[in-house]
């Protein structure tokens, strides 16, 4: 039986990744994948606790649905943005992008 602890550790490598690929990149897509990496890592995080945890609990699951659909809804509004955003601009480049500014 794999331990609680390797879970842990691939979810924290799993986040940092992420977060690493959304303060770096510049490009709006790559941004938008570094948020579902994160999102990912909270969904092992939450399957290894329900694993480890209370057996006849399924609050682990269903917080992982949750997270799955927000996840879908994140990507559908993000890529829609993005689009809207190349529609005007031409460039998905988050520095180039200046639509609150003056």
């Amino acid at each position: 039986m794999v331990p609680l602890s390797w879970y842990l550790i691939l979810s924290a490598a799993l986040f940092s990744i992420g977060l690493f690929g959304v303060l770096s990149r510049r490009n709006a897509v790559a941004i938008l994948l570094g948020v579902e990496l994160m999102l990912n890592s909270v969904n092992v995080n939450l399957a290894a606790f329900w694993r480890y945890g209370d057996v006849n609990q399924m609050a682990g699951q269903v917080f992982a649905i949750i997270v799955f659909a927000v996840a879908a809804a994140e990507v559908a509004v993000g890529l829609a943005l993005v689009i809207s955003v190349y529609r005007r601009h031409k460039t998905v480049i988050a520095d180039d992008i200046d639509l609150m500014k003056w």
